[in-house]
C-alpha cells in the first residue's frame, strides 16, 4: 500500500472513529433522557406536598425537614454539597405557626351576624397576632402615605381603634421609572406598619390568598377577605366597590368610614417565632473540564410553600412541581454518562413566599463568582399545562437555542419566549434577585393550563398537576443545560 492510500485510510478510520464516538454520546444522552419519568416526578411532588411537611413554610421545622430530605436525595444520586461541605445555606427567617382557621364574623346594620366561610370568603393571616379584635371598619384604599408623591389614603379618615380594610398593590401600574418611586409603598409590611402607626387595631386585606410575606406585630390581628365580601360590606354603607376601585385607579383616594352599625370580629390562634432560620439546599454536579468546571450554570426554584393555616396548603403546583423537576434534572446530570464540562449548581430556594429571602441571600453570598456564572434558570409552577414559556429567552439566544433545539428534536411542545424587560415594581420572583446580581437569568414556565390554578389555596394538590408536562420540562432542561454546559459559547 502506498503512502497516499495509507494516509487516506488513516484519515477515514479517524473520521469513522469520531462519528462512532458522536453516535455513542448521542445514544448515552438519549438513554439518560428517557430515564426521566413522570412517575418519579409525581412521587417527589407527592412527598413534598404531604402532611409530613405541613406546607413547607419557610423557617418552620417542617420546612427544614423537607430540605434535609431533598439533600439526602442529592447525596444518594451523587451530587456534592456545594457550600464548603454543607448541603445548606442558612439565613434568618421568622415565621408564625397558625394553629387554627380562626374566624371572621360580620354584623350587618340590622344586627344580623354572619360568619364568613373558609377559604372562599376569608383566610386567616399567616402572621396575625393571636387573639380577637372587634370594631367598626374604615376603608383606607391602598394604605399609603406618601407626601413626596402628594398621596395619602389616610388623609380624610380616622382609623384609631378601628379595623381598616386595605387593597393590595399601588395605584400606579405603568412599568416605568415613576413606578420605582411608588414601589416602597407596595410592600405588605409597609402597609401593615402604616395602618398600625395610624392607630388601627386590626386589618381586613382584600384578596383570599395565603400570604406569609407579611409582618407580625403583637396585638395586631388580621385576615384576608374576598372581593365579594368587600362588595357586601361596601353596599351596606351605600358604596359600590367597583366604582371605588375605579376611583383608586384614578388616584382619587376614596377612603371612607363604613356604616358605624356594621362591625367585624377577627379571631386568630397563632404563635410567632422571631429567631428561626431557613435555608437553601445547594447541590453541585462538578464540571468535567479542568478549566470550564470553574464556570457554573444555576438551576433553581423555591422549595417553600404557604404552610398550614388550620388546614394544609400542599403547594403542589407552587412549587413542589418546580422542585421536583430541579431534582430530576440533578439526578439525570449527576448520573449521565456524558458529563457536563461546566459545573451545574442546583438550588432549592427557601423563603420565597416570605419575601425572596433565600435568593437574596444567595445573591449576597454567591457560591461561585458572579462573573463565572454563565446563567441561571428559575422554575416556578411548571406542573400544569401543555407547552413551555421561557421568559428572557429571546434576549439570550446563545443560551435559548439549546432549549429550542431540544424541544424541536425530541419534545415537540409549543414553546414561546420573551425578551428581558426591566421591572420597576416590587420583585415577585426569585429570578429578580439573580438578575439584580448581574446574572443572565431565564425562567421556565408551563403554558396552556389543563386544570384550574389554585394559587395559594388548600386545593393546590397533586391531582391538579399534569405529570406529562413535568416530565417533558425535566427532559427539556436536561438537554438544554447539557448543551450549554458543553458549548464553546
Amino acid at each position: 500500500m502506498n503512502l497516499k492510500k495509507s494516509l487516506l485510510f488513516a484519515f477515514l478510520f479517524a473520521g469513522f472513529g469520531i462519528l462512532a464516538a458522536q453516535e455513542t454520546d448521542s445514544a448515552k444522552i438519549l438513554k439518560t433522557f428517557h430515564s426521566i419519568s413522570s412517575h418519579d416526578l409525581l412521587k417527589i411532588t407527592e412527598k413534598l406536598s404531604s402532611e409530613k411537611y405541613k406546607g413547607r413554610l419557610s423557617g418552620s421545622p417542617e420546612y427544614l425537614s423537607a430540605a434535609e430530605w431533598c439533600a439526602a436525595q442529592f447525596e444518594q444520586w451523587g451530587l456534592k454539597p456545594a457550600n464548603n461541605g454543607s448541603w445548606f445555606q442558612y439565613f434568618p427567617n421568622a415565621y408564625s405557626e397558625v394553629y387554627s382557621k380562626g374566624s371572621v364574623k360580620y354584623t350587618d346594620p340590622n344586627g344580623v351576624e354572619k360568619e364568613l366561610a373558609f377559604p372562599d370568603e376569608y383566610m386567616p393571616g399567616s402572621n396575625s397576632a393571636s387573639g380577637t379584635v372587634t370594631g367598626e371598619m374604615v376603608f383606607a384604599g391602598h394604605g399609603i402615605t406618601a407626601p413626596e408623591l402628594g398621596y395619602d389614603d389616610y388623609l380624610n379618615v380616622d382609623v384609631r381603634g378601628k379595623i381598616v380594610i386595605l387593597e393590595t398593590g399601588i395605584p400606579y401600574t405603568k412599568n416605568d421609572s415613576v413606578q420605582g418611586k411608588w414601589t416602597p409603598y407596595s410592600y405588605h409590611r409597609y402597609k401593615f406598619k402604616n395602618a398600625i402607626d395610624h392607630g388601627a387595631i386590626g386589618l381586613l386585606y382584600v384578596g383570599t390568598i395565603a400570604n406569609p410575606n407579611t409582618s407580625f406585630t403583637e396585638g395586631f390581628v388580621y385576615a384576608h377577605i374576598s372581593e365579594k365580601v368587600t362588595e357586601e360590606l361596601f353596599a351596606a354603607s351605600g358604596k359600590e366597590y367597583k366604582k371605588v376601585k375605579e376611583q383608586l385607579a384614578a388616584f382619587q383616594m376614596p377612603s371612607f368610614v363604613l356604616n358605624p352599625k356594621q362591625k367585624v370580629s377577627i379571631s386568630a390562634e397563632t404563635k410567632h417565632f422571631p429567631d428561626s432560620k431557613s435555608c437553601n439546599v445547594v447541590g453541585l454536579v462538578e464540571g468535567s473540564d479542568p478549566v470550564l468546571k470553574n464556570e457554573v450554570i444555576i438551576v433553581g426554584g423555591h422549595l417553600d410553600g404557604q404552610g398550614y393555616l388550620g388546614e394544609l396548603f400542599p403547594g403542589a403546583l407552587d412549587n413542589a412541581s418546580g422542585s421536583a423537576d430541579i431534582m430530576a434534572v440533578a439526578k439525570a446530570l449527576a448520573q449521565s454518562e456524558v458529563k457536563p464540562k461546566r459545573s451545574i449548581l442546583f438550588i432549592l430556594i427557601g423563603g420565597e413566599e416570605c419575601g425572596l429571602y433565600g435568593s437574596k441571600y444567595y445573591a449576597d453570598h454567591p457560591l461561585f463568582p458572579i462573573e463565572k456564572t454563565v446563567f441561571m434558570i428559575n422554575l416556578d409552577m411548571v406542573g400544569n399545562g401543555t407547552g413551555f414559556f421561557v421568559s428572557s429567552g429571546k434576549t439570550y439566544p446563545e443560551i435559548y437555542r439549546h432549549f429550542e433545539k431540544a424541544n424541536q428534536n425530541y419534545l415537540h411542545r409549543k414553546m414561546d419566549a420573551s425578551e428581558w424587560r426591566k421591572s420597576y415594581g416590587r420583585p415577585r420572583s426569585d429570578a429578580a434577585n439573580f438578575e439584580n446580581a448581574g446574572i443572565k437569568t431565564l425562567s421556565l414556565w408551563t403554558s396552556g393550563g389543563v386544570f384550574p390554578v389554585y394559587y395559594h389555596h388548600p386545593k393546590d394538590k397533586t391531582d391538579v398537576l399534569t405529570p406529562e408536562i413535568m416530565e417533558d420540562a425535566a427532559k427539556l432542561l436536561y438537554l438544554g443545560i447539557l448543551g450549554v454546559a458543553n458549548d464553546g459559547i
